[in-house]
């Protein structure tokens, strides 16, 4: 195969301890033999935010390559979501998830469906802490991208927690 036409090999991670609190995302990006990790956080966010960041991140740094991306997540959360079309069903349905409950999460489940709407990508759920190389090193990108000090805000997130400090579930907009 060409290198023009390789596959670009995306790993990703996410964290945030506690849940919710500080978070921090991971990426490595493996193309054509060139290795490049990415990584970033917030002061308060989720582990889920994180998760969707980190593969958006990496969909972000491969988009102008017009060549297929393979995505590796140990996130079900993501994986799923996007491979059962459930995340594609929320925004045809107003982001909400059924009749009661609003989808959580909608501004990056819009900017992953964005980003899937126009390159050739493909989810992969690999099992996390399982002694997948590049796995085990998001997690631990992730995890020190968490601890650093001056994380900003996530903006989304933390509106949302001001707005319904006290509910269980937030009425995202």
């Amino acid at each position: 195969m060409s290198g023009q036409n390789r596959t670009i090999e995306i790993y990703t991670d996410g964290a945030a301890s506690p849940n919710p609190g500080p978070g921090g995302y991971a990426v490595i990006l493996v193309d054509n033999g060139t290795r490049t990790e990415l990584s970033g956080g917030f002061r308060m966010t989720t582990n889920n935010r994180m998760e969707l960041l980190a593969v958006i991140s990496g969909l972000r740094a491969a988009a102008d390559t017009g060549r297929p991306i393979a995505v590796y997540s140990d996130s079900r959360y993501v994986v799923d979501m996007i491979n059962g079309g459930y995340a594609q069903r929320w925004r045809a349905n107003g982001w909400m998830r059924d009749r009661r409950q609003h989808a959580e999460n909608p501004d990056l489940w819009g900017d992953l469906l964005d980003l899937c709407a126009r390159l050739d990508v493909e989810f992969t759920w690999i099992r996390g802490h399982d002694e997948h190389v590049e796995n085990e090193r998001c997690d631990e990108l992730a995890v020190a991208a968490r601890q650093l000090d001056n994380l900003p805000r996530d903006s989304t997130y933390e509106k949302a927690i001001e707005i319904a400090p006290t509910q269980g579930e937030f009425e995202w907009k």
